[in-house]
């Protein structure tokens, strides 16, 4: 069974393909194959990989999806009809891996999604599209990116372009994280302490509870 995670990122995909990019047991790539999508998934891991083919296997899905034991994108050829989606990494290690990427992305980091959302459109995209969605107790934002130029706010890169115009908790969810993280803030580190305040308020503002 597919987890509500992993069907909020198959609803962004938009595209004739996707590379899967640490696609652990590859149910994201079943999913999408049943739906008529071309997947290559990829992994650094080949216990990964072979937990993967397993997956595959039991749904006679063999002959459909191609797997690779390799580091994000390396020696992967990218198909114009591909979108690149990376889930559950950090933005560093996204931002690594797409560094030379010019496809449409679907990206989920587990950390840090402020600086994602402005990284990436430094690279010369736009937000597309973005949904929160909560799978057990965390809220998980996912960002569809395309190739192309829109300007931007400060509070753009912190809600969202998209998603601060969706009915959604997750603000709420943001503002208590957020909260907690400022709290544990030395006094003595009185610019980070500022910095984290401002944006606090920017969350506070979309809160609908």
């Amino acid at each position: 069974m597919i987890s509500s995670r992993l069907k909020a990122i198959a609803s962004l995909v938009d595209t004739k393909s996707i590379i899967d990019v640490g696609c652990d047991h590859a149910l994201l790539d079943v999913y999408l194959t049943q739906k008529g999508i071309k997947c290559r998934g990829t992994d650094i891991s080949s216990n990964c990989i072979k937990l993967a083919k397993e997956t595959i296997k039991k749904e006679n899905l063999e002959d459909k999806i191609e797997l690779y034991v390799t580091d994000g994108l390396k020696d992967i050829n990218i198909l114009d009809t591909d979108t690149i989606v990376i889930a559950g990494m950090g933005t560093n290690t996204i931002l690594d891996i797409i560094k030379d990427v010019e496809s449409p992305l679907i990206l989920l980091s587990n950390n840090d999604v402020f600086k994602l959302r402005k990284e990436v459109v430094k690279k010369g995209y736009y937000i597309d599209d973005e949904v929160a969605i909560k799978d057990g107790k965390y809220y998980y934002v996912i960002i569809r990116f395309k190739k192309g130029y829109r300007k931007y706010k400060y509070s753009d890169y912190i809600l969202g372009p998209i998603l601060k115009n969706k009915k959604t908790e997750y603000y709420d969810y943001l503002y208590n994280k957020l909260l907690r993280n400022y709290n544990n803030i030395s006094n003595k580190n009185i610019f980070k302490k500022l910095k984290e305040r401002k944006i606090l308020k920017i969350v506070k503002n979309k809160k609908v509870l």
